[in-house]
């Protein structure tokens, strides 16, 4: 039999592998590099920061339910906002998916090198740049993941979670859970920043080609994957206030460290190389997935055909890697965690509200299309959920800093123009030709 000269995607993945590589994905390293900072600004009600950031994952997950099943394809943001608002808009939230990954990128080394700095005595900014340089090494040399691979990642990352909770359980009850030093706007603003460690949530609809009967698994698979880490979460927030109050904690660049350190001995060293090897592996798959974005758009024309360009022995898209890496590398600059974060929440809170706004737009323009699955609740064929998730990012966006939303409103307004331009140069290079 000759060979496909256009081979497909296999699919082999199913509910429990989807819900697995899911739970692996949101994960992440994001609680581990931010709760200290998180901490500084909701004390011990921190808890109830993680619920409501919880709440913008669950409105905005159903939404991703709902066109997942609708467009079962691996182009996911661009494909789901094309429908409805265009391709300009489409460009521009395909630039803010890119955008989340790569400052996701740099505030995950940001966090890996508060652990390795207050381990080695090193200095933060040096470290996490040297971390980045490392990692484009690694994908410019070619990696391969399996299967099994994700699986232990994911064993090890939510080991350590696992364990913050098992050492906290012996002080459950020991300190008041609504102490807020900064009062509500203090909560509120912890949960824009606790936001981010709920980031890759949506990465799960990118598996649909991979999946079987992807209209019905990624749905379903997503929204088990979130509700069991809207749990996780919760558990570890409470255990961490429960040793010694949110104070113990609260600014740390190595909270968990800190914690298992109080708690037994070795427990400071173990939970540093837990939290260097998640960081680390977080930041990795950040920047694979922002190269490959890159290049992807780059080979369907909507970027310069330069960035699509493989290297012929290695085949690795070598100028996507080293372009998503020296702009994450841009981004460190700053050199203040938070601030970092919250630049990569931005890009999400506005990639959320199009998301969100689609369901509701095609509900209208396309009510006839199948739907697998259907947010439900709705009023006159208006999803309600979709609704709180728009009312909830935007109330969200508005509580990050003036200078966050300065530096958002430039990538917005970059992207734009970015998306003005391209065709326009790409219709006089035609011409000349």
């Amino acid at each position: 039999m000759a060979p496909d000269k256009n081979p497909s995607l296999r699919r082999t993945l199913t509910f429990p592998e989807v819900v697995i590589s899911g739970v692996g994905v949101i994960l992440g390293a994001g609680i581990y590099a931010l709760i200290g900072v998180a901490a500084a600004e909701a004390g011990n009600a921190l808890w109830i920061s993680f619920i409501l950031a919880a709440l913008i994952a669950s409105f905005t997950g159903l939404s991703y339910m709902e066109l997942s099943s609708m467009f079962p394809g691996a182009s996911a943001e661009y494909e789901y906002s094309r429908h409805p608002f265009g391709n300009e808009i489409a460009f521009v939230i395909g630039i803010m998916v890119i955008l989340s990954g790569i400052v996701g990128a740099a505030t995950v080394s940001l966090g890996f090198a508060g652990y390795f700095s207050a381990w080695t005595g090193a200095p933060v900014l040096p470290a996490a740049i040297a971390l980045l340089i490392v990692l484009t090494i690694i994908l410019l040399a070619g990696i391969r993941h399996s299967a099994i691979f994700a699986i232990v990642f994911t064993l090890i990352e939510a080991g350590g979670l696992i364990g913050i909770i098992i050492i906290g359980l012996p002080y459950i009850g020991s300190v008041d859970y609504f102490a807020a030093p900064e009062g509500i706007p203090g909560i509120f603003a912890a949960a824009a920043l606790i936001f981010f460690a709920y980031q890759g949530f949506e990465e799960i609809v990118k598996l649909s080609d991979e999946t079987v009967q992807p209209e019905k698994t990624i749905p379903m698979a997503l929204l088990v994957a979130i509700g069991i880490t809207i749990l996780l979460y919760i558990a570890v927030s409470i255990s961490v206030v429960s040793i010694g109050g949110a104070e113990a904690i609260a600014g740390s660049p190595n909270p968990f460290a800190e914690i298992a350190g109080q708690a037994f001995t070795g427990g400071y060293l173990i939970f540093t190389i837990i939290a260097l090897f998640a960081t680390a592996n977080t930041a990795l798959l950040m920047l694979l997935a922002s190269s490959r974005i890159f290049y992807g758009m780059a080979k369907k024309n909507t970027l310069p055909a330069a960035i699509a360009y493989v290297h012929p022995g290695r085949r690795t898209p070598v100028v996507a890697i080293v372009g998503a890496a020296f702009v994450s590398i841009l981004f460190l600059l700053p050199g203040n965690i938070r601030d970092v974060a919250l630049i990569a929440n931005f890009t999400l809170f506005i990639t959320f509200i199009v998301i969100n706004a689609a369901v509701i737009r095609l509900r209208q323009t396309m009510p006839d299309a199948p739907r697998p699955y259907r947010v439900p609740v709705a009023v006159r064929n208006v999803p309600i959920p979709a609704v709180l998730g728009v009312v909830t990012c935007l109330f969200f966006l508005f509580q990050l800093d003036w200078q966050i939303l300065l530096v958002g409103v430039v990538l917005l307004v970059g992207a734009a123009v970015l998306g003005w331009i391209l065709p326009y140069i790409r219709q006089r290079s035609d011409e000349k030709q």
